[in-house]
This record gives C-alpha cells, structure tokens and sequence, in this order.
C-alpha cells in the first residue's frame, strides 16, 4: 500500500489539511495550481471569525509548513487524471515552467527592467503588473514569477539577473505520484458577474464584485487600501446587492452562505473610512448563521445602514450616478437608490476543473468517494473557519487510511 497523502489545493483550507497530516508524521505532497500559495484568503481585506487580515493566519501556516519536513509542495501544478483505487491512488501532475528558480532573491531588478505591462489577476485587472512580477506581499514561495501568456522573452530579466535565476527556456513536466488518500480542497471562484445583465457590471465602471470590494479596501491592493470610486472619488453613497448570481434558476440556484456576512463586513470597511456615508444593502434574506448573529445586529444597529429586503431588477446610470432599482417586498413599493458604487455579492462556485478520477455533483463540488475526502468550500459554500474545520476533518480521514 502506497503511504503518501496528496493534498491538491494550496488555500486555507488545502494547506490546514496538508500541515496537520504531516505533522503527524505522514509524508504529505501538496499541489497548487498557481504560482503561490493561500488561495482566495490571501486576496481578502479580512476574514471571518476574528475580522483580522489574511497575514496572522497564513503567516502561522507559512511558518509550520516551514518547519515540517514531511511536507514537500508544488506550485504552478495541474492534476490530470487519478486511477486507482483507496490505498494505492495513482496521481499524474503536471508542472508548469516558472522560468524562475530558487536563486531568486526577490530583488525585483527583473521587473523594473521588464517591459511588459500586463492585466493583474490577483487584482481582478484593476491594477496591472510586469509579465515577471511577485503576485502578493506575502507570496509563499516569495519569488518571481514568469506570466507565460504574455512574456514576449525578450530577455531584458535574464540580463538584469544576478544571481542566474531566470531560465526562459524551461519547459514542463510530467510526474507520476503514487498516494494512498487525496484530500481535495480545491476552493471557489466567484460567479461571473458579466453573465448578469441587469445588474451592469462591465458595463459601469463602478459596478464592482465583492472580491474587488476586498482587493480596493485592502493594504496590499490597487489602491492601497483606499476605497473610492473607479474614477478616484470617494464615497457617499454605497448599494451592496446579494445573491448576484445566487439562488437563481437562470445561476446558482444554491445559497453561497458566506456572502450576506462578506457584505455586511465590507460595509463596515465604508464606514470606518467614510463615517458620513449612506450605506443600503439589498437582500432577499440575510444569512448570518451561529455566532454572526451579534455581528449582524451590531451592523444593522448603524443609522447609516438601510437594509432593503428586495431583489434588485435592474442597475442604470443617469448623469454619472447608478441607479439601483428594486422592489421592496416588506412595503411592496418599487423603490430607487442613487449612489457612487454599487458592490454585487456574487455567489460562490467551485473552482475545480474536471478531472478523471474525481466525481463532482450537480453543482459542480466535490463528491466524497473511497480514499477522496474534499474539504473547505471544494464540498460546499463555506466561511474560513468552517472550510479550516472540515480540512483538519479530511486531514483525519486520509491518515486513517494512510496507516491502515
């Protein structure tokens, strides 16, 4: 029997997974698929249960990955296929050239020479960057990058080097692994806004999703924490619409969980900035299930916040405001708000693309099977401390196999 556990995922909730699994003792091999780790979490303002930004919870990750030396991990890598069965999994990978090796030091002097500008995913394209660029502050690991699908290889990198880190001529890999249990915590990607037409996003430029609403307000975001209008104006007005994208036939016809919450924690990021402004969030019911309760009261307790329970028909603009159209269903009055910003709550879907070997539901998450445990939101639309929760459970279940 095969004694390794795969981890495919490199989020929270993958790297839970993988760090608790190896410091049992179990040889662990982790595998992302972008350049670094910590996945959605590490895109975040703040995060829930304690509202503090992503550095205190993966800088603690970070630090025990570093100490554990059972656990070896991959970045820029892609599972292809899975066969086998539980005990003896075999795993094909492929590993996508960096053209960035472990002499990098992260000096930098390869960007600031780079003459490629190019869209900033991590920003969601509100920003850009240099084709060889450090995704994050706190990338793991912390060292450049080529983006391939833009670098002309013009070697103006390799020249401004040092240290003989930049290879522009690696190529891919294939390797083979032979695992006993896979622990798949694969994560989400938010729905595609531009699939809703009514509600102008690409529209107007400052019709924005909830994750452009976490990279504005944060530090180490676009426009250093400052969150203002698309064209540099600050806010006085501010409409969160929910469910963008979920519980919709036409969509996702499955709550997200998380996004009522997201919401009404970003409306306290407008209030601590702009303490004036007339914040009004549409719902058509407001989830904030446990221990939120409090904090949904306390959000709901600001005069400045008008909660509308009301699915928006329609986002317009008229002399350079949106207008956001809805019906509210406690009066049964169609009612209009002008405002500077509108944040859509797009829901949640998981990000996993198919692989042979792994069986998705309807929705497209993770079926558990013999040997394949998924874990945080790669099972289900789920918070951080609940994806971190069912991590450390498949963490359980894949050692239980892995000592049978």
């Amino acid at each position: 029997m095969a004694g390794e556990i795969l981890v495919i995922g490199g989020g929270i909730a993958g790297l839970t997974a993988a760090i608790e699994a190896a410091e049992t003792g179990y040889d662990v091999i982790l595998v992302e698929k972008n350049p670094y780790l910590g996945g959605r979490v590490s895109q975040l303002n703040k995060y829930f249960p304690k509202l503090c930004p992503p550095f205190c919870g993966l800088e603690i990750l970070f630090k025990r990955m570093k100490s554990t030396p059972k656990l070896k991990y991959f970045t820029s890598a892609e599972v292809l296929e899975i066969s086998g069965e539980e005990g003896n999994f075999f795993v094909k990978v492929r590993l996508k050239p960096r053209y960035v090796n472990d002499n990098c030091t992260a000096c930098g002097a390869c960007r600031d020479v780079c003459p490629v500008e190019v869209p900033d995913d991590y920003n969601f394209g509100l920003k850009t960057k240099k084709a060889i660029d450090i995704p994050t502050i706190m990338a793991m690991p912390f060292k450049y990058y080529i983006d391939d699908r833009y670098c002309d290889k013009c070697g103006e990198c390799v020249s401004a080097c040092k240290y003989n880190a930049i290879d522009l001529n690696e190529e891919e890999k294939i390797i083979d692994l032979n695992v006993s249990s896979i622990v798949v915590a694969t994560g989400w990607k938010p729905y595609d806004a531009t699939k809703l037409d009514n509600l102008g996003y690409g529209k107007f430029k400052n019709v924005i999703t909830n994750m452009e609403m976490e990279r504005l307000a944060s530090l180490n975001g676009p426009t250093g924490g400052k969150i203002q209008t698309m064209d540099g104006r600050p806010i006085e007005t501010i409409a969160f619409v929910q469910c963008a994208g979920s519980r919709d036939e036409n969509h996702l016809p499955y709550c997200s969980a998380i996004c009522c919450l997201a919401s009404l924690k970003q409306a306290t990021y407008v209030r601590e900035q702009y303490p004036d402004a007339k914040i009004y969030i549409f719902y058509i019911d407001i989830r904030a299930f446990g221990r939120y309760e409090d904090f949904f009261t306390k959000v709901k307790a600001d005069e400045n916040i008008e909660l509308i329970k009301g699915k928006v028909a329609k986002v317009e603009e008229a002399d350079g405001r949106l207008v956001v159209t809805a019906e509210d269903t406690l009066t049964g009055v169609k009612t209009k708000r002008e405002v500077d910003m509108v944040v859509l709550a797009t829901g949640m879907q998981p990000a996993i693309d198919p692989i042979p070997g792994i069986d998705l539901d309807e929705y497209g998450f993770v079926k558990p099977k013999p040997g394949i445990f998924p874990a945080g939101v790669a099972a289900m639309p789920m918070e951080v401390a609940s994806a971190n929760e069912s991590a450390t459970a498949a963490a359980l279940k894949a050692i239980q196999l892995a000592r049978r």
